[in-house]
């Protein structure tokens, strides 16, 4: 089933994004035109909506992992989940891409963004290290642990020894809260407050620590807990 055998010539995003552009499309549109064919009974447009709906969004599918996209009737085949896996590889690479050319600091909301795409819907914490070099550009995000955040379970002489291997001159610290609030525990400062000592004994300093859930980012330094 194809978009011409499913949907009048008016209601073909395919052709509406080539008369009018991209930003003419609304999301289920746009969302339509990756997922090709609609099911039976169902065409390609009504399957787009019922996937943003279920999912919440735009934002919502993107972070939607590959087995919550194959429990969706009309997501079965492989080629379709590829595809939107695809979308979502993509859109870290260029946000990376983006961290490697300008500061971080000139790009809060791209490194929001990136955190968020990267952990925002992971189903356990895990602790993130952005590395960045003396103007602030990313090194590289590397994800060091897993599991409950503690002092005893995030090690600082392994976050040092890798700030020295990398040649970072400065960190931002990221991690997600499964449960979708932001609100930093009492363990994320002392966490903080311990990982900032360690650098700064290798005069790295720490710029921000983010936590990170689907939906927001929360920076602890506009906190005032750095």
């Amino acid at each position: 089933m194809s978009f011409k055998d499913d949907l009048p010539g008016e209601l073909r995003p395919r052709e509406k994004l080539l008369a009018r552009g991209p930003a003419a499309l609304g999301d289920a549109e746009l969302l339509a035109l990756l997922l090709r064919t609609g099911i039976a009974g169902k065409n390609v447009l009504q399957l787009a909506q019922e996937l943003l709906d279920h999912f919440g969004g735009l934002s919502g599918l993107l972070h939607a992992s590959l087995p919550e996209l194959a429990a969706i009737k009309g997501l079965g085949g492989s080629a379709k989940r590829a595809e939107l896996a695809a979308v979502l590889e993509l859109s870290r690479r260029a946000l990376a891409e983006r961290l490697k050319a300008r500061s971080t600091l000139d790009s809060p909301d791209a490194v929001r963004d990136y955190l968020r795409l990267n952990i925002g819907a992971r189903p356990h914490e895990v602790f993130c290290v952005l590395f960045l070099d003396a103007q602030h550009r990313l090194i590289a995000m590397e994800e060091l642990f897993r599991g409950t955040l503690t002092q005893t379970s995030v090690y600082p002489r392994e976050v040092v020894t890798r700030a020295l291997q990398l040649h970072a001159g400065a960190v931002v610290l990221a991690h997600n809260h499964p449960s979708g609030c932001a609100e930093p525990s009492r363990a994320d400062e002392s966490l903080t407050r311990a990982l900032q000592a360690a650098l700064a004994l290798v005069d790295v300093r720490v710029l921000d620590h983010l936590v990170v859930t689907r939906d927001q980012v929360l920076s602890m330094a506009e906190r005032g807990l750095l």
